[in-house]
């Protein structure tokens, strides 16, 4: 079958395309932009990619040239050229999770990982523990797993790991994509405000995990976070699966930190202790990841002790408070930041790890409910452990950054371009500072950028 697949550049939709070309199918599929690591990953599996989305590249020119199906991804609406002609023209289509949940999912033993933070480390995660524990596992990462070096691929038995987004499916169909994954164990990590464009309020998101519970069978497993009051009222609405709860201090699996910075842990499960885990991430956010994942790892199965072994080799998904290089005795991180909360666990697990050196920030306002203003409350209060912030007021922000930057006591500066940004940070910057680029999108290749500007000034 040639499958053609609209917004394969994204980390959701170019997995599914690596996924339907392991299958065997024929894939070729277009995007506004396309742009490495994603590009590069597809070209090396053969599958062509197309520039914009236009009716051609759906064989509008050419009837031999029409794909047997289209898989339209959720970043495409009405009005777009190629959904005008595929509607008009009748074309088969079909949504991303759609596909993945009834060509691959449902045959498969699924372990979803949803909530508003956390989701691609934890997916990573759990898919490097069944992976250390000789279980083959089959996934689909938002993000490239550094252990792994590819977002998704098949597996070789029937256990397989998702990151399950609560975003909606398509233009079609409004449901959370995790409502289509068919999960056996579904991890609930957290549930706050977020996708303030789709999603009025916390009750809206909250209906839709209740969807997402509802559908994982009563010989499944709800894996939930136990100090999660929102998803806690989730629970509430109804649950028809066996519950196990995590938390560093609530919930059937438990953790004491022996470092506070989260780089090394005791866990227990009912009190009982089972062993000591020391890795290479930081913050009590990882830890309670961790937590989740083991805990579904046992779920499906695995041997806790060699699971918990496996933490110590685990790398994260590219962009999470990635070391992207050291220059001048500086060293600069990439972050997916794209909540408060995110932003204020993971300065913190930095602070916790370094003790009084300097953090400088620099942040891009990127993900749809950034843009909107709709956290800009709570962003101030997130950057308390940095020393210096330049956020990034691009002339289309539709709300003044400045009353982010000056409730910061005057740690916080606008900067109205990337260039702006990285020349502000570099005059600030000194040997022995931690600076942390923090956007969900590519933020100009900011990061790697001030590297090479670092580097430019010590010769």
């Amino acid at each position: 079958m040639k499958l053609h697949i609209l917004g394969i550049a994204g980390t959701f939709m170019g997995g599914v395309a690596a996924l339907a070309r392991e299958l065997g199918h024929e894939v070729e599929g277009s995007d506004a932009n396309i742009y490495p690591p994603m590009s590069d990953q597809l070209a090396a599996l053969g599958i062509a990619l197309k520039q914009g989305y236009r009716a051609e590249h759906l064989g509008s020119d050419d009837p031999a040239r029409k794909p047997d199906l289209v898989v339209v991804g959720n970043a495409l609406s009405r009005g777009n050229p190629a959904i005008e002609y595929l509607l008009n023209a009748r074309l088969p289509y079909v949504s991303g999770p759609q596909w993945i949940g009834d060509a691959l999912l449902r045959e498969r033993r699924v372990f979803a990982v949803a909530g508003t933070h956390g989701k691609t480390t934890t997916t990573a995660m759990l898919a490097w523990i069944l992976e250390a524990c000789g279980r083959k596992p089959g996934f689909l990462v938002g993000g490239v797993p550094e252990n792994f070096d590819v977002s998704a691929r098949l597996g070789a038995n029937e256990d397989f790991v998702i990151e399950a987004d609560e975003y909606d499916t398509a233009f079609f169909d409004k449901r959370s994509k995790f409502v289509h994954y068919h999960a056996q164990i579904a991890i609930l990590n957290n549930l706050e405000f977020d996708h303030a464009d789709i999603f009025p309020d916390v009750a809206a998101i909250q209906r839709q995990f209740h969807h997402f519970v509802r559908t994982v069978p009563g010989n499944g497993r709800l894996i939930v976070n136990a100090e999660d009051k929102h998803l806690a009222e989730v629970l509430t609405m109804g649950a028809w699966s066996p519950i196990t709860t995590f938390g560093i201090d609530a919930g059937n699996w438990r953790a004491r930190l022996i470092r506070t910075d989260g780089s090394e842990f005791a866990v227990l499960r009912e009190g009982k202790e089972l062993g000591v885990a020391r890795w290479g991430l930081i913050g009590r956010h990882n830890v309670s990841n961790a937590l989740g994942a083991l805990a579904a790892a046992e779920a499906g199965g695995v041997d806790i002790e060699k699971a918990l072994a496996s933490l110590a080799d685990f790398r994260s998904a590219k962009r999470r408070m990635e070391l992207v290089g050291e220059a001048r005795s500086i060293k600069v991180y990439d972050d997916f930041a794209h909540h408060p909360t995110a932003i204020a666990t993971t300065l913190a697990g930095l602070r916790a790890k370094i003790g009084k050196a300097r953090i400088l920030v620099g942040m891009e306002p990127r993900s749809n409910s950034m843009r909107l203003g709709a956290h800009a409350a709570e962003l101030a209060p997130s950057l308390a452990d940095a020393d210096a912030v330049v956020f990034l007021q691009r002339a289309e922000l539709p709300w003044d950054a400045h009353k982010v930057t000056s409730a910061l006591d005057g740690r916080g500066r606008t900067a109205p371009t990337v260039d702006a940004l990285i020349a502000a940070l570099r005059e600030q910057a000194q040997p022995g500072d931690h600076v942390v680029f923090m956007s969900n999108g590519g933020f100009e290749n900011a990061p790697r950028r001030f590297v090479a500007a670092l580097s430019s000034m010590s010769t």
